[in-house]
């Protein structure tokens, strides 16, 4: 067609898509299918050679108006994480749960159920009345969640107005396709802008955005699976009696629902389900962990009731770690600013489990042989959640020809002296000979200022090579000797950045025992560690005349720890070094707790407070008396969760262990 006609064709799709998107959005009454209205913006683009970075185009404009609201809501039910499952054993004892709370057998109840997929995105609790949206709050901490009706109004998937004059709370999860994900981090790096990590954070960032105009330019999508509160009022609704009868409601109301779901008789029906879906979930556009399943039948939902914090009539069949297969380009040697010796495998980047991998840990030597890992090697590659990828295995069959074995090098640059290393004694880790490298020197540096030691405002690695390079800094207490004039002739710094560098400085001046233990790169010292050691000899003083046996009685440290901060401080050239920081610090020693509502308690923190911080969570239950642990065991006396609490909750749940929300965390110790 000509210029004329196309211009012609361009306001017509523009008119149409707008009236339609009305009718979808704001009126709620489609009459055309999604696949149609795709296909007129589909040619619309063409046309105006437009793509989805184009503003101002009918072919980038999503869901209907948008306001700007954000406060707190109080949730008018509360909200709840499902507890995991990882194995058919697992699935299985759930169900045998399930009978026992129940009271009955297989053979009185039968049982069915809905699986799920469980969507990697964010929860989010829709409130109507008399047919129309009037709230959208997120999760939050299961009693208080944050009012994001704002940014869920641009949502194409949320109807604005129900077919039916009801009144309802549901429940559903808001996700970002990988396409958009995609799109979205193309235009971030364009413009400069840091990416995100997975389209589950991107979803998040997006949805508590304050501006709704940044979330009405991401498409973010919502599928609704639960109903929280019902009320029909004259419409001719019934009530459902079946996890299966909700989502069919959902569905009439207006709300876009899952279809890829399966009403299960039995266990090995569920597990069918799981295993098509472990298959297939690449191929579907969003992310997804694993699958939730539901007793189907709301009556014994009602009654199977929850626990602290789950529903017991649901759990999360979770996925295995995710895996894939990669190049391993280098094996390189990476020396810790204590002196031990890491191997790092340098891989062809790969995408994992919700971000770009290009570097795993070989952990040792031993670890290197026994999997016989070599340059060139194409690997079998694990990412499962935060932790750091590793190495499973060797496709031996894609093994170029002429590779050889690897082997651990004598000397490692890094290291001091002539760079040699060597294993420590009973472990499979090598550590360098000499530790005055410039390069260890400089770590422990870096290490000194960080937030988990010193915690210098604004001092990273880059002022202090400045510093290094500069002679100004060679020991830690150089750094409280620097004056502003010391730093204005400095590459990049101005009179104001030496003032704040150096104000900086003078604050952290005053720091807590644990954190200067932390700080002096003392091996083995970790945080917890530092904190056992500091609380239970009180005072620098006394940890230097301890003996390994003192150190190593306290609970909670050992023999290993005992040796190595004995070693450190018996070592003339640290104790030099100590000597000339102390009169530049001001150490706080750890009050004596002796009294407290969690005096020889062990707590556990998990997930996302909604007010505290996880550091200022632990450090309150400590100043109350508590013992502060990683980990969930019989020993321990409660856990605190927060926002996606994870597999600690479901460990406390299975192990009778009390789970505290932050509300009910500050009221103990009120």
């Amino acid at each position: 067609m000509d210029s004329n006609e196309t211009q012609k064709r361009i306001t017509q799709l523009q008119k149409l898509i707008a009236h339609h998107r009305q009718r979808y959005h704001t009126d709620d009454a489609p009459e055309i299918s999604d696949e149609v209205y795709d296909s007129l913006i589909g040619e619309l683009q063409r046309l105006e050679g437009t793509t989805d970075e184009t503003e101002d185009s009918e072919t980038t404009v999503v869901g209907g108006s948008v306001s700007e609201a954000f406060s707190k809501v109080t949730h008018a039910v509360r909200q709840w994480s499902f507890g995991n499952v990882f194995s058919r054993e697992e699935l299985a004892d759930w169900e045998a749960r399930l009978y026992r709370f129940l009271d009955t057998t297989p053979k009185e109840t039968e049982l069915t159920y809905v699986a799920e997929h469980k969507i990697d995105g964010l929860k989010v609790i829709l409130t109507y009345k008399a047919g129309e949206l009037v709230r959208a709050a997120t999760r939050g901490n299961g009693v208080v969640g944050e009012d994001v009706t704002h940014t869920v109004r641009t949502i194409a998937d949320v109807p604005q107005v129900l077919t039916q004059t009801v009144d309802v709370v549901c429940v559903g999860e808001v996700w970002l396709s990988q396409k958009e994900f995609e799109r979205i981090n193309k235009k971030r790096e364009v413009s400069g802008d840091s990416l995100f990590a997975n389209p589950r954070n991107a979803a998040a960032g997006t949805l508590r955005q304050l501006d709704p105009a940044v979330a009405k330019e991401r498409k973010l999508s919502m599928y609704v699976y639960d109903i929280d509160l019902f009320d029909p009022h004259t419409e001719q609704l019934s009530t459902p009696l079946t996890q299966e009868d909700e989502l069919q409601l959902l569905q009439t109301l207006g709300f876009a629902v899952n279809k890829n779901r399966k009403v299960c008789d039995t266990i090995d029906e569920i597990l069918s389900f799981y295993t098509t879906w472990t298959a297939k979930r690449e191929s579907l556009p969003y992310g997804v962990d694993g699958v939730v399943i539901k007793v189907n039948e709301i009556a014994h939902q009602k009654a199977l009731g929850y626990t602290a914090k789950s529903p017991r009539y649901g759990t999360a069949f979770k996925f295995p770690a995710e895996q894939a297969t990669t190049v391993v380009e280098d094996i390189q040697l990476q020396v810790g600013r204590t002196g031990v010796v890491t191997p790092v495998a340098h891989l062809t980047p790969v995408f994992i489990d919700g971000s770009t991998v290009s570097r795993a840990t070989l952990h040792n030597e031993d670890e290197i042989r026994r999997l016989d890992v070599r340059i060139g090697d194409t690997v079998v590659l694990e990412k499962a959640g935060d932790i750091i990828p590793k190495v499973l295995s060797v496709l031996i069959e894609l093994r170029p020809e002429k590779t050889k074995p690897y082997v651990f090098p004598k000397k490692v640059d890094g290291c001091g002296g002539d760079g040699a290393i060597e294993r420590i004694h009973g472990e499979s880790a090598y550590r360098c000979v000499t530790l005055d490298s410039d390069h260890l020197h400089r770590q422990r540096l870096y290490h000194f200022v960080s937030k988990s030691a010193l915690n210098v405002d604004g001092v990273g690695p880059r002022i202090v090579d400045l510093l290094v390079d500069h002679g100004l800094v060679k020991t830690y207490a150089d750094f409280f000797t620097l004056k502003a004039g010391d730093l204005r002739d400095l590459p990049s710094f101005q009179e104001k950045a030496a003032q704040n560098t150096v104000d900086a400085i003078a604050a952290a001046a005053t720091v807590p025992l644990h954190r200067l233990l932390i700080g002096l790169s003392i091996e083995q010292a970790g945080e917890e560690t530092a904190r056992l050691i500091a609380e239970h000899f009180g005072s620098l003083e006394t940890i230097r005349t301890a003996s390994v046996e003192d150190v190593a009685a306290v609970h909670g440290v050992g023999d290993t720890v005992g040796a190595s901060l004995c070693a450190w401080f018996a070592d003339a050239h640290n104790s030099e070094v100590l000597d000339d920081l102390l009169p530049c610090v001001t150490i706080e020693n750890p009050a004596s707790v002796a009294t407290g509502a969690l005096l020889g308690k062990t707590v556990v923190f998990t997930g996302t407070l909604p007010t505290l911080g996880r550091d200022e969570a632990k450090d309150l239950a400590r100043k109350h008396g508590a013992k502060v642990s990683s980990s969930v065991s019989k020993k321990t006396d409660y856990v605190v969760l927060g926002a996606e609490a994870g597999s600690k909750e479901q460990k406390a749940i299975d192990l009778g262990v009390q789970t505290l929300t932050e509300e009910e965390f500050l009221d103990l110790i009120s």
